[in-house]
């Protein structure tokens, strides 16, 4: 009877074990099996006072549950030091090594020299991520990244996660290497969907799978989607949304002459579209719609704690 006591204890150990280990993203963070996590993120934080304007306003509505800093733009030390007030906001950093504006621009918070392979002829960064990509250099890219990550703990900003502007660190195979590198050096998840696994080898693929942090969906509104109202596009999304870890990104700035001035030229996420995923995300209507599809909203701070937490058996 001993020995039979003995090797069903050792059994239902093993289960519990087993199961603990079989436990997806949702289960582990407390919630169902098969929830649908959303992680609502504003992009650009720090590009313009606008931007910083309206994205405290979505922080305070509860219309965005993330969000994340371009460190090398002109009003990033604003938000920073909002973030620093302000600790329980969700907010990571928005890897910039791309300058899209025409007449608005910016460099590496790294001195010029060290990083030439980054910048255009008026050590600027390029506009595109296909120019970027051609002529970046893994050792001064992964510097600058670095430098971005460091300015903003120093200013007081404790990062939830990483993330790309315009996904200028998947410009190349190098690249795509040094911001999965940052992930491991400075303990932090990063944004990066399930489907680029395919981008990878298969044995490298294999190693990501893992990853707590993968996303099983981006959405991104593009213009291509936009007709009728503002709010069908992101209505299709929600609703077809399925259980795992889900973001949404939106751009947030109120349209004004800073945005327009910033914009101008670009109407594609300018100045009257950030004020209209500004108005989207403060609606009654938009709040419904998750609430009517079960979505259960959470924030980058999640996960990355869940990362770092030790692992008990």
């Amino acid at each position: 009877m001993k020995k039979l006591l003995f090797i069903l204890t050792g059994l239902l150990i093993t289960i519990s074990i087993f199961s603990q280990e079989n436990k997806n993203l949702a289960e582990m963070l407390g919630y169902p099996r098969d929830s649908k996590l959303l992680i609502i993120h504003a992009d650009d934080m720090g590009l313009a006072h606008s931007v910083n304007t309206a994205c405290i306003k979505a922080f305070n509505n509860k219309g965005i549950t993330s969000g994340s800093i371009m460190v090398p733009c002109p009003w990033a030390p604003e938000i920073e030091a909002y973030v620093k007030a302000n600790p329980g906001l969700d907010v990571g950093i928005h890897l910039t090594m791309t300058a899209e504006w025409d007449i608005y621009k910016w460099g590496g918070v790294v001195s010029s020299d060290q990083i030439a392979s980054l910048h255009d002829k008026n050590n600027y960064f390029y506009p595109s991520v296909e120019e970027l990509g051609k002529v970046a250099k893994g050792v001064e890219a992964e510097k600058e990244l670095k430098a971005q990550i460091d300015r903003a703990i120093e200013s007081g900003v404790q990062p939830t996660h990483l993330d790309t502007h315009m996904g200028s660190v998947l410009a190349n195979p190098e690249l795509i290497k040094i911001y999965l590198n940052l992930s491991d050096i400075y303990h932090l998840p990063v944004l990066f969907p399930r489907a680029y696994l395919s981008w990878f080898p298969p044995e490298m693929a294999k190693s990501m799978e893992s990853k707590i942090f993968l996303l099983d969906n981006l959405f991104m509104l593009e213009p291509k989607m936009i007709s009728g109202n503002w709010i069908d596009p992101y209505k299709k999304a929600i609703e077809a949304i399925k259980p795992g870890l889900n973001e949404m990104i939106v751009h947030l700035a109120v349209d004004n002459d800073e945005m327009q001035a910033v914009s101008k030229g670009h109407d594609d996420y300018g100045s009257a579209w950030r004020q209209h995923d500004l108005d989207l995300v403060s609606s009654p209507e938009f709040k419904e719609l998750l609430k009517t599809n079960h979505i259960i909203l959470i924030g980058w701070r999640q996960v990355r704690d869940l990362m770092n937490t030790p692992v008990t058996k």
